[in-house]
């Protein structure tokens, strides 16, 4: 890198271990207080800045990107989805973007298969209950959950996140089944069974497990045809993306029956849930945490610096988007 350290725009906290490398190889722009900016004070501050460090939080739109300064080349997102930031935009301008892929991996399929045991075992309505004094005996008959061994767990999106969390269910004897854009080499299947399309897979899966980028195609993947193709009482895991389900048709299947429990990490208008989901006890719920642990939050960080590193040393850069 040149002598003169290049500005980087950081849009929030980060890791001391991030925020300390980019003190050594930077001149950073820290977001201190861990404030979410408005998107007029995100321009402003990026007019300061070489580069910008982002997270999905944050949306670029084109009009956004538009007013940012010639001096701003590269934005690098701390996540592996990149549907926040206006990428034709960016071509347009010649801003190079990256990502963060495959350091999320473990940690994110952790959470889905937590969030999987915790919706078909009723954990939330169970924990509520003992932390607030309801439950007063052992019951036959109380809290009555689905077990695992033997049913069958469908996964859309058979990336790496998806292969990961087929290998943790596999040693819950759960059977696995996974729609893809493309069929895997039998290598990466394990003995999975295939399915060209999502509405031939849903009737089988006892469980569902959304594991795929919350691009436009796939926004409103899972909506109320697509939840009523499956078994009556299966059990929903979304950890990708919330604008892949349909919340209210979700809401009306727990309702009715036709879901036994949902999973969920991510919802359609985070951090702004609907309050209507905190009304199910069948619903487990997490405030997006798939990639909460301090070694993967850590490492996301080091490869956004690991991107920037390259790209103002004139080399080309790890994980490009364009």
């Amino acid at each position: 890198m040149n002598a003169e350290k290049p500005v980087v725009f950081v849009t929030r906290r980060l890791p001391q271990a991030v925020e300390e490398r980019l003190r050594r190889d930077y001149t950073p722009l820290l977001n201190t207080e861990d404030r979410q900016y408005t998107p007029e004070e995100l321009v402003e501050k990026a007019a300061r800045a070489d580069a910008i460090l982002t997270t999905a939080g944050e949306r670029w739109s084109a009009e956004m990107i538009a007013a940012l300064p010639a001096r701003v080349r590269i934005i690098a997102t701390y996540s592996v989805g990149f549907e926040h930031i206006d990428l034709d935009a960016c071509r347009a301008r010649g801003i190079v973007v990256t990502n963060t892929p495959d350091v999320l991996t473990e940690a994110t399929a952790d959470i889905a298969m937590l969030c999987l045991l915790g919706a078909a075992r009723l954990a939330y309505r169970a924990q509520r209950d003992l932390r607030e004094g309801r439950w007063r005996r052992w019951s036959p008959t109380g809290y009555l959950g689905l077990e695992l061994r033997g049913r069958n767990l469908g996964i859309v999106g058979m990336g790496r996140i998806g292969r990961a969390l087929a290998r943790r269910a596999r040693g819950f004897g759960l059977v696995i089944h996974y729609h893809n854009r493309n069929r895997l080499p039998a290598d990466l299947e394990q003995g999975a069974t295939y399915h060209e399309t999502l509405d031939e897979m849903l009737p089988l899966c006892h469980f569902l497990s959304l594991n795929c980028p919350g691009s436009p195609e796939n926004r409103g993947l899972l909506d109320a045809r697509r939840i009523a193709l499956l078994p009556r009482g299966a059990v929903v895991v979304n950890t990708a993306r919330g604008n892949l389900v349909d919340e209210t048709a979700l809401m009306q299947a727990l309702r009715s029956g036709q879901l036994f429990a949902v999973g969920l990490d991510v919802f359609a208008n985070e951090p702004d849930v609907d309050p209507a989901w905190f009304a199910f006890d069948n619903a487990y719920l997490l405030p997006h945490i798939g990639s909460a642990t301090v070694e993967t939050r850590n490492a996301m960080g080091f490869r956004c610096l690991d991107n920037l590193d390259a790209f103002f040393a004139g080399r080309p850069v790890p994980d490009p988007l364009l």
